[in-house]
């Protein structure tokens, strides 16, 4: 079953979106991608906002049954985590909110679903996404080629994680008749 995904590069200054729809195992299909931009020097509390009417935008604009958003992992800039966690937050929010259900995926994760290495650099994602979404060139910024990345890499992984979440529920349920 075919399933639309938007992912989520979360970040005050460039968040990155984008969209990809297809089925494991199958050619995949860019749908969009962008990046929602705030002004460096402008109030945290207005950049939210801004953050937040730009992911609106592609919920209203594209639709997606699914939003994958990159887990937020300590760094060592404090200033740059808090940022990046108070983005993720605001996707997360505005999917919520939808009822559309919010998938979160770590760098490493996204980078050996779309690269073969967890350890792949941006270049190597950017070259992957455009091969596997058979693009012309690498999206730009980074952040718009790693919101594909995070789509890709949950239409690729969440099959799996159904079952496994099926299969831990069903077991829990025995137990609980036994």
């Amino acid at each position: 079953m075919r399933v639309r995904v938007l992912g989520v590069d979360p970040g005050l200054t460039r968040c990155g979106v984008g969209v990809v729809e297809g089925v494991a195992g199958r050619p995949l299909t860019m749908i969009g991608v962008g990046v929602v931009r705030t002004p460096a020097d402008a109030d945290l509390g207005h950049r939210l906002v801004a953050v937040e009417q730009g992911i609106e935008r592609w919920l209203d604009e594209y639709g997606p049954e699914y939003v994958a958003v990159e887990r937020v992992f300590s760094q060592h800039n404090v200033r740059t985590v808090m940022g990046t966690a108070q983005a993720s937050a605001v996707a997360i929010l505005c999917a919520s909110r939808r009822g559309i259900p919010v998938a979160l995926h770590t760098p490493s994760e996204v980078k050996a679903a779309v690269t073969g290495s967890g350890r792949a650099d941006k270049a190597q994602v950017g070259a992957m996404v455009t091969r596997l979404l058979r693009l012309a060139a690498p999206p730009k910024p980074a952040d718009a080629a790693d919101a594909l990345a995070l789509a890709i890499c949950h239409i690729w992984r969440a099959p799996a994680q159904n079952r496994l979440q099926q299969a831990v529920a069903l077991h829990a349920s025995k137990g609980r008749t036994a």
